[in-house]
């Protein structure tokens, strides 16, 4: 691979993970309106895993039923990367949603590109270069100030809300890296779909089976539902995993940031939230990041392949 096409294969990568984010932004609106509406936590995890999977099967089943297959050996890491991650980061992520502002919570999610850098530093052997370091955490204090966390009095909001929040960014770091150590086996695809799997197998044994989709909603809710179960999470994981497949969890996880900038552009138009110069300024700083990130190439064109590509076997 030359270096022209390696850097087109970041770019890509960084392609992947902004579209993720816009939908990932626009679910979590969508969330805190049906959570408004009675719907809770438990229900609407359940509703969007078992949705999600679902969806994802039926479209792998009939495009490419290949991607249905794992080893033997490998059914251990599903179970570990769905229930620690998949199904660990919806509940909190969607939990803080609940008992806190949407942007307080996507913020407290976007510490795990600051959990991903220590990871590889103290226990993979790894040590992401200056500049990324740099993105990252230009990336996060710009998600602080478009999130207005710079005026949010911490002792102030509900707790469990808060630890929730953190929970949500250690579960989102662990499914990144863990997500990325099985592309280099399997299909970023196989990967969701496995991951999603398990999720919901845990999220229906956690609560009675099905119980969410038997509750009286609207055909206005139903309609949020469906969003949130295919676009707002089959469509942006499965974007996220191939980003990572290009450029790695620190990147992807750091362009992700993105979230909570598109998040506040949303609520400005559609709940007429004003947007404020501070989140502006982060806003430009976030994007600045990502430039950065994107204006580089994080391996060497020269070095093989195989040693630098985790989702060869795709």
């Amino acid at each position: 691979m030359t270096e022209d096409q390696w850097k087109g294969r970041s770019k890509r990568g960084y392609m992947y993970v902004i579209m993720a984010a816009f939908l990932w932004a626009s679910s979590g609106c969508a969330a805190k309106f049906l959570f408004n509406g009675g719907v809770s936590p438990f229900q609407l995890v359940q509703l969007r895993i078992t949705i999600a999977t679902i969806v994802l099967f039926a479209f792998l089943a009939v495009k490419r039923p290949n991607l249905l297959k794992i080893a033997k050996k490998d059914i251990f890491y599903f179970i570990v990367l769905g229930t620690l991650g998949m199904a660990s980061a919806q509940f909190f992520y969607l939990f803080a949603i609940s008992k806190i502002n949407v942007s307080a919570a996507i913020l407290l999610e976007y510490l795990s590109p600051t959990l991903i850098a220590l990871y590889m530093i103290l226990f993979a052997g790894e040590k992401p270069d200056r500049l990324t370091l740099s993105a990252i955490g230009a990336a996060f204090a710009g998600a602080c100030l478009a999130t207005g966390a710079w005026r949010l009095d911490i002792l102030t909001m509900n707790m469990a809300g808060i630890v929730s929040g953190l929970f949500s960014a250690v579960a989102f770091a662990w499914h990144s890296v863990h997500g990325e150590y099985g592309m280099r086996r399997y299909d970023p695809w196989t990967v969701l779909f496995y991951a999603l799997l398990v999720g919901a197998v845990i999220w229906n044994a956690i609560i009675p089976p099905l119980d969410s989709f038997f509750q009286a909603y609207s055909p206005m809710k139903w309609m949020v539902i469906l969003y949130v179960g295919t676009f707002g999470t089959v469509v942006p994981f499965a974007l996220y995993f191939k980003g990572i497949n290009l450029i790695r969890s620190p990147g992807a996880c750091a362009t992700a940031t993105l979230e909570p900038i598109i998040a506040g552009i949303l609520c400005h138009f559609f709940l007429n939230e004003p947007i404020t110069p501070p989140q502006v300024a982060g806003g430009l700083l976030v994007i600045g990041s990502i430039i950065l990130l994107m204006s580089k190439t994080t391996h060497d064109p020269n070095t093989p392949e195989a040693m630098r590509c985790p989702g060869k076997m795709r």
